[in-house]
């Protein structure tokens, strides 16, 4: 049984030789959703459960530029979604957002994911169970992980008072992404009646603090 707990060293899945591959554009925009981008856009990776509902709150965000889905946090390369949900892995799903901060500030993005789920329940989300559903920030700088922890500070005191438990958030910088199978890209636009068990605590993330932080 792997669901609630990360395997160790001798459950870990072996490698496979191949990524997957993926549609070269966005089914909902049209833009690119494989690097590299252009440097002015910012990018970051956010695990808040299936990654189905999760793609599709940032996708129709203003001066979002691109989005994907795939796998993270783990350990095994090229991992499939069958891998994953083994819990062999290591990995959580995830989605990798892109856009434009000339449009969308870093800020934005956040509250986008501390509303959209309940960070507070470790490995699952809702009546998904498992490693691969844990809350997750992968960052790709230093800023990016100093407002990170300070969103993540900021809304749990926001939690505190709703009554909910402590953040489970990993927050660490990101390692290896691997994009998940094709069918599962953009899934919620090819299947608009597809699942999604996402559910946010329906308490709001301040978010006026963290942009005076990314305007100093």
């Amino acid at each position: 049984m792997f669901k609630l707990r990360m395997p160790s060293t001798t459950q870990i899945l072996p490698d496979r030789k191949n990524p997957i591959p993926v549609p070269k554009q966005h089914f909902v925009n049209g833009n690119p959703i494989v690097g590299p981008f252009s440097e002015s856009m910012e990018q970051i990776v956010l695990g808040m459960g299936c990654f189905w509902g999760a793609e599709r709150m940032f996708w129709s965000k203003s001066g979002v530029f691109s989005t994907s889905v795939g796998y993270s946090g783990g350990t095994t390369s090229n991992p499939s979604y069958e891998d994953v949900c083994s819990g062999r892995t290591g990995h959580t799903e995830v989605v990798k957002v892109v856009w434009d901060p000339a449009e969308v500030d870093y800020s934005q993005i956040l509250r986008i994911f501390w509303e959209g789920h309940n960070p507070t329940q470790g490995m699952r989300q809702g009546n998904d169970i498992g490693t691969q559903y844990r809350s997750a920030i992968y960052y790709f700088d230093e800023n990016q992980r100093k407002i990170a922890i300070a969103s993540r500070d900021i809304f749990q005191e926001k939690l505190n008072k709703g009554g909910y438990g402590a953040i489970t958030t990993e927050i660490k910088a990101c390692g290896d992404y691997y994009f998940a199978e094709h069918y599962h890209q953009q899934y919620l636009a090819k299947v608009p009646n597809g699942y999604c068990g996402l559910g946010g605590t329906g308490i709001s993330c301040e978010i006026e603090p963290l942009a005076k932080m990314e305007a100093d």
